[in-house]
């Protein structure tokens, strides 16, 4: 790919990554709109990975809550360190399974405009109702495995582009209770060890083609997709401290109304 369409990219990764709106969904609508190549799974997690730094660096104090956390589990001991750490376990443990074995069926069958529209309008939606409907009485240190499970099982329906992984997640912690703001957050906490593991498997394939050129470029949109990143959740965390998820429900559904317009009557027009 040409630098500026890696660029693009991941300023839109960086973006869109942690906001409740798919990264995965605007990654390929960006490539399709642009009339470029489908930029494939590995460019995706390229520009994950300078997201999952971001969000380790806003997050700094739960990532050494997590670390004392390991230590604690290690020596037998619990706590809420040892609580928190475990959650993160439990939420992450549905996703990877589901990525390894549906991992064909993703990259080939849902990267099209007609799933996304759907995903993107369905979903927005749902997290309408849920941020409706949920009471607000749950922090992250409140919760208990069997919540951090559903919510990790809501995670694996992100594998289909358009419902994005941050919207699912703080949709299934706000159907379950938890405050606007926690929710983002254990959201976003449980991200670190998805986008870890999807990152070494992709970056571990690009080592193995020894191709450097992709290799540079990769980490530069890394890099940019890391000061975005970090910018959109600053940004998100200050906004959900005192209002709800109205402006992104908004912007799915007219996203999502106009990508099918588009498929179903703009395209044979």
């Amino acid at each position: 790919m040409l630098l500026h369409h890696i660029l693009v990219l991941a300023a839109v990764q960086g973006i869109t990554e942690f906001l409740p709106i798919s990264s995965s969904g605007h990654l390929i609508l960006a490539g399709q709109v642009m009339d470029w190549p489908d930029q494939g799974l590995t460019v995706d997690v390229a520009v994950h990975i300078g997201s999952l730094f971001a969000v380790c660096l806003y997050f700094w104090r739960d990532m050494w809550q997590m670390a004392v956390g390991v230590g604690r589990i290690a020596t037998g001991r619990g706590g809420p360190q040892a609580r928190l750490i475990g959650n993160i376990i439990v939420a992450t443990i549905p996703i990877v399974g589901a990525g390894y074995f549906l991992k064909d069926q993703v990259e080939t069958l849902f990267r099209t405009m007609e799933v996304i529209g759907w995903t993107t309008l369905g979903f927005g939606i749902l997290l309408w109702l849920a941020d409706r409907v949920g009471m607000t009485i749950r922090r992250v240190e409140h919760i208990a495995w069997p919540t951090a499970l559903v919510i990790g099982i809501a995670q694996v329906l992100a594998l289909v582009p358009g419902t994005s992984r941050s919207g699912i997640t703080m949709t299934a912690a706000r159907f379950l209770g938890m405050e606007r703001e926690d929710a983002a957050r254990f959201s976003m906490l449980i991200s670190i060890p998805t986008i870890l593991a999807a990152g070494l498997l992709k970056g571990y394939d690009v080592y193995l083609a020894g191709d450097l050129a992709l290799t540079v470029d990769l980490g530069i949109a890394a890099g940019l997709s890391f000061i975005t990143a970090l910018i959109s959740i600053a940004l998100m965390m200050a906004w959900l401290r005192r209002a709800g998820f109205g402006p992104f429900v908004l912007y799915r559904i007219a996203l999502g109304s106009a990508l099918l317009y588009w498929v179903y009557w703009g395209a044979a027009g």
